[in-house]
């Protein structure tokens, strides 16, 4: 997004009303496809972040844990015991614990740009990062489910339902196959992009709505009641959206384990 003062000074005929345009950034280096963006440099130093974090909190690893080693074993921690063990199973989560630590350390590191000044751009509000998340997860859980089943052992267990059988199951095949193989990916895709979206519109509106009515409203009391308003609203929706950025991570990490268990399991 453009800095709220440039924004608001844009014009003195209305406020600029945010929209999906303003989520294409124009490029810092190179143009076309090999542009670098914003967005894109963000994504990079996500990954120096969370590395930089983890290998700073197990470097100097104690049986008394400092500050910094009790926070990274405990993001690892719940991880592996709340999501990964308690989805998969004790036999099988071990495997995929190295995936399922590092999307959510991806996700909550992105979503979080959010809400650091200056930043203040979730990088997850673009779908294709998103999406490449989704289709990683598909990839995952459909090979290991065939590997473990095989080709058509893998697709029964998606599209029959265990106990059901007869006529219904013509209706239910195509139903379960679209729903278990089909829409999955789109699912988490689209729902991690669309709070992210959605939430980072709603902070940009109340606060160039609110500093655009103190500003250029016609200097009355309502002008700049409805401008302080505005600015209450957006503080509120940000503390809302910090936790809804930290419930999307969850929320895509948990759902990847529970794809991964139900490729896994013996049976539905």
């Amino acid at each position: 997004m453009k800095s709220l003062a440039a924004t608001v000074m844009a014009s003195e005929s209305g406020p600029h009303i945010p929209g999906p345009a303003d989520f294409f950034l124009p490029p810092i280096v190179g143009s076309g496809d090999w542009a670098l963006t914003k967005v894109s440099l963000l994504v990079l130093l996500s990954v120096v972040i969370g590395f930089g974090f983890f290998y700073a909190a197990s470097r100097k690893a104690a049986v008394v844990p400092s500050r910094l080693q009790f926070a990274g074993e405990y993001v690892y921690g719940m991880v592996r015991n709340s999501i990964a063990r308690d989805i998969i199973g004790s036999k099988d989560y071990m495997r995929f614990v190295p995936y399922l630590f590092t999307v959510f350390v991806f996700i909550i590191i992105n979503n979080f740009y959010g809400i650091i000044p200056f930043v203040q751009f979730p990088t997850m509000s673009h779908i294709g990062y998103t999406a490449a998340l989704a289709i990683i997860t598909w990839l995952i859980y459909n090979t290991v489910g065939i590997a473990k089943h095989g080709f058509v052992g893998y697709l029964k267990l998606q599209t029959v339902p265990s106990g059901v059988s007869g006529p219904i199951l013509i209706m239910m095949v195509p139903l379960e196959f679209l729903s278990n193989i089909v829409v999955r990916p789109f699912t988490l895709a689209i729902r991690l992009f669309a709070t992210m979206f959605a939430g980072h519109l709603l902070v940009a509106l109340f606060s160039i709505g609110g500093a655009w009515l103190i500003l250029h409203y016609v200097p009355t009391w309502q002008g700049i009641t409805a401008g302080v308003f505005a600015f209450l609203l957006g503080i509120f929706v940000s503390f809302l959206d910090m936790l809804i950025m930290f419930l999307q991570a969850y929320v895509f990490t948990l759902l990847s384990a529970m794809y991964i268990a139900g490729a896994v399991a013996d049976e539905h």
